[in-house]
This record gives structure tokens, C-alpha cells and sequence, in this order.
């Protein structure tokens, strides 16, 4: 059975080295182990060994039968930067993925990193990672330095990935209001999974999967709570003008369409998801190596599914496969 892991984080190592170079707006320590320690508001990365060292993710996946990574950057982006140093950032971190893809095919693949604070040069780099590169789509995340992905000044880059059928990946960054949720760790555990939930109602009452239907689109952390408040969506469909101004159906036959990672770990909530979107749209994930993500979690809560052998290994990895021509 084919294990693919949709949503993991790679931090390249020149990536790395472009922040400590002074030419970054992020600050980046070393804690006592050694390793790089990221900031951005309400919440820091620490970039252990698994974050930056392939060769030794690459034991990592060996060790829990974990057969393909589909590689992305994480927060906090390059559109934090000015936006000529996130376009040559996010051309830096593509190339390395590239290269990490070309020496251990099959391991490994990626979605690219935008400029996002910069849509032609986001338009850009997308079309010469679908295109040159060999990925199929781009992570984007769920707000850009507070602009919602439904702005008008994105709807080029949607333009680009419609005529490429790209995947589209939201992942949460520090949402608007982030300085209430800087005690507890409420920010990741709770401020990511409502800015994934906002960016999906957002973009789909705006209207942008009904104008470029061959973007396929995925969410992070099994939708924030899209599977749990769609409903809710749905009568604010039917009560409000607004809300049916630029969609002819229901918003949760739109969400129904996009796909849901299994960063919830919770069986009850994969049983959940899989009731609204469907078993074909749920893909393995397991937010490696982030100090809250977990291959032995994702493995286990899949497997703890009722469903069927076949439905099964479509989470673990078919989907995945599909989605992604692999």
C-alpha cells in the first residue's frame, strides 16, 4: 500500500542561508542544539535536522514505510519580504526542490513557492515550475501580509493556474489579529485552522472555482473547519443576497470538489471529513517534522478508518497519485 505524505515542510538549506544573509526581513537564532530557530507573529519554527538535512528525512520516511513526500515551504513565506527579494527567495527554494526531486525520484516531489506579495512575479515562477520544473501546482498561504486570496489583485495568478489545471494547496500563516493569539500557542493550534477556514468560504463566495474551474484545490489541517461549519455556509447562502451574488450553487458543493490533508489526527474527525468530501478527496498528511506534526499519527489514525481496504489505501497514497499525475 502506497504511503504519499501531502503536506510535510522542507526548509532548503540555501533557503536558510539567503535568511541569515542580512538580505532577509525575518529573524532567524540558533538554539542550544544548533538548530536555526525562525520567527514570524505569534509563533516560530525550529528547523531540526528533518526540516533541512534530506538525507536524513529520507531515513526518517525509510524507518516508517513512508514511500513518496510531496515537498513544501512553510511559514513564514517569502511574501513576508520585499518583493524583489521574495521572487529571487521563492526561485531559490523551487530550484532546490527541484534538484531534490531529480536525485531521489520517486522519494520526493513539491509544490512551488510564490512571491505572493508580487502576482506577476507569482504568475512567473508558477508557470516555469509546472512547466520547467515538473510540479504540478503551488502552496499558497491563506492570507498574504493580510490581503484575502479572493482580492482581485490575485486573479491573474488564478488565470495562470486555471490554463495550467495546477493545484492549488492553502496552508494558514498568522492571520489578521494575531496578537490575541500569542499565549498558549493559540495562533498554530487555533489561528491556523480559522484563516485555512476563512480562505476557503472567502474564495469560494467570490466566486473564483466557479470562473476557473480547472484549478484543483486543496486545504491544509482537513480544512480548518470547512467539513464542520459547510452547512452553516450553505444558509448563509440561502439567506443572504451577498452570498449568491457571484456563485450559482450552494458553497458546499464547491468545498465538496476541493481536497482535505489528514493533519487532524482524529479519526472521528477523518470520518467527518470523508462523509462531506468524499474518500477521493482526503490525502495523507502528516505536517513532518514541525515539533506538532506526525508520521506514526498519520499512519495510525488512517489505518483506525472504517473503510474499506481499497478506500484506504486511496487516503494513504492513490489520491495523492491522481491528483498529481505521479
Amino acid at each position: 500500500m502506497r504511503i504519499v505524505d501531502f503536506h510535510n515542510h522542507f526548509y532548503p538549506p540555501a533557503y536558510l542561508d539567503a535568511l541569515r544573509s542580512g538580505s532577509s526581513a525575518v529573524e532567524v537564532t540558533i538554539d542550544q542544539d544548533g538548530n536555526p530557530r525562525i520567527y514570524y507573529p505569534g509563533d516560530y519554527n525550529i528547523a531540526v535536522p528533518g526540516h533541512r538535512d534530506i538525507d536524513y528525512r529520507e531515513q526518517v520516511l525509510k524507518e516508517h514505510g513512508v514511500d513518496t513526500q510531496v515537498l513544501t515551504l512553510t511559514t513564514p513565506g517569502t511574501h513576508v519580504e520585499t518583493p524583489a527579494t521574495a521572487a529571487r527567495f521563492a526561485t531559490l527554494v523551487n530550484d532546490a526542490f527541484a534538484e531534490v526531486a531529480r536525485t531521489k525520484p520517486g522519494r520526493f516531489t513539491a509544490l512551488a513557492t510564490l512571491p505572493l506579495n508580487d502576482v506577476a512575479a507569482s504568475v512567473k515562477e508558477l508557470e516555469r515550475a509546472c512547466t520547467q520544473l515538473g510540479f504540478r501546482g503551488a502552496m499558497l498561504f491563506s492570507n498574504v501580509n493580510g490581503a484575502g486570496l479572493n482580492e482581485e489583485q490575485f486573479l491573474p495568478l488564478y488565470e495562470a493556474a486555471n490554463q495550467l489545471g495546477a493545484v492549488l494547496y492553502i496552508h494558514p500563516t498568522h492571520p489578521v489579529g494575531v496578537e490575541a493569539m500569542t499565549d498558549f500557542w493559540l495562533m498554530p493550534l487555533v489561528g491556523f485552522l480559522m484563516d485555512t477556514t476563512l480562505a476557503a468560504a472567502k474564495i469560494v463566495f467570490s466566486g473564483i472555482p466557479e470562473r476557473f474551474p480547472k484549478i484543483r484545490w486543496a486545504l491544509c489541517h482537513l480544512g480548518g473547519a470547512i467539513p464542520y461549519l459547510a452547512e452553516r455556509l450553505d444558509r448563509g447562502f440561502e439567506a443572504f443576497s451577498e452570498c449568491r451574488a457571484n456563485i450559482p450553487r450552494k458553497p458546499s458543493e464547491y468545498l465538496r470538489e476541493f481536497y482535505y490533508d489528514t493533519v487532524n489526527f482524529n479519526p472521528a474527525a477523518l470520518q467527518l471529513a470523508i462523509g462531506f468530501a468524499g474518500v477521493d478527496h482526503i490525502l495523507a498528511g502528516s505536517d513532518y517534522p514541525h515539533q506538532i506534526g506526525s508520521i506514526p499519527k498519520m499512519i495510525e489514525s488512517i489505518r483506525g478508518l472504517d473503510v474499506s481496504e481499497s478506500d484506504r489505501a486511496a487516503i494513504f497514497g492513490g489520491n495523492a497519485v491522481r491528483l498529481l499525475g505521479m
